[in-house]
């Protein structure tokens, strides 16, 4: 019926508000049904009753959620395609060649083992220490005579370059230990705690070895996970195909592809006579 009809059109727009309300799938655009014009034929439909008018309503939306599910779905296809292409292989090269740095600086630290006894040696400035206190003023002695902030050459400590640097953003000074790759350290006020901290840098290589090797097993699945999410379609093609092709095979029974014109605006009431053609030519 013609009340069944305006019903279905109210569940139809409220269906629209919940689309934008929504906070599930992202939704660019919705389609709100904003005129309730009607056809002859759609009038005709009603009023004998035709269910086919309120499939048509039922279908309208249906296809359109579709369409938004298929977009959204194309969205993360683009999405998972820098992933594949791009970021996760970038992101496996460089971890690969951290590792190998990593691989490196470990077997460096290794060949210069911190002594259990007494200490290694430092060279600071040009100068070899022997003793660790020695060695620590000396790093505190060239820190004061710094004047700028531009990285200098300190020395060397277990077969890593030292670099000191001030940072004048935080009022600290760093040393970082170059190897393959470069080990940044804080530096404090205290000349034996400031060796200790380069020490435990060093020994800590073996420790950041393993966390990049347990960052590279992750961007691997991580990159297997989404080829396999690429190579997936879009799970309801068939339901939108079915449904797109039921939708148009309804239009045409409805005839509603090309809409009528009005119905009861441009008709004359009863008894009206129709309004007179002007002529060109006759008007005075």
């Amino acid at each position: 019926t013609f009340d069944a009809y305006l019903y279905q059109l109210v569940e139809n727009k409220q269906k629209f508000i919940a689309q934008i309300m929504t906070s599930k799938a992202p939704v660019r655009v919705a389609d709100d049904v904003d005129e309730t014009a009607l056809s002859y034929s759609e009038i005709k439909a009603l009023a004998t009753g035709n269910p086919l008018i309120i499939e048509k309503c039922n279908l309208d939306m249906e296809v359109a959620r579709l369409n938004m599910l298929k977009a959204s779905h194309l969205n993360q296809v683009y999405s998972l395609e820098e992933l594949v292409h791009r970021k996760y292989p970038a992101e496996i090269t460089r971890l690969t060649e951290r590792i190998a740095g990593y691989e490196r600086d470990v077997e460096l630290a290794k060949a210069h083992p911190k002594a259990q006894e007494g200490f290694c040696g430092m060279e600071v400035d040009g100068k070899h220490y022997t003793e660790k206190e020695d060695a620590g003023k000396a790093i505190i002695d060239v820190c004061t005579k710094m004047t700028g902030s531009d990285a200098v050459l300190l020395g060397q400590y277990r077969g890593f370059s030292m670099v000191l640097a001030y940072d004048g953003m935080s009022n600290e000074y760093r040393i970082t230990l170059k190897g393959t790759l470069s080990h940044t350290v804080t530096l404090g006020a205290d000349v034996f705690g400031n060796i200790t901290r380069l020490d435990n840098a060093l020994e800590n290589l073996a420790g950041n070895l393993d966390a990049e090797r347990a960052k590279l097993e992750e961007a691997r699945v991580q990159l297997e996970n989404a080829r396999t999410e690429l190579a997936t379609p879009f799970a309801r093609e068939d339901e939108l195909a079915e449904k797109t092709a039921r939708l148009k095979e309804l239009n045409i029974l409805l005839n509603m592809d090309e809409k009528d014109k009005t119905l009861i605006d441009e008709a004359p009431d009863e008894g009206e006579e129709p309004p007179m053609r002007k002529v060109v030519g006759l008007e005075r």
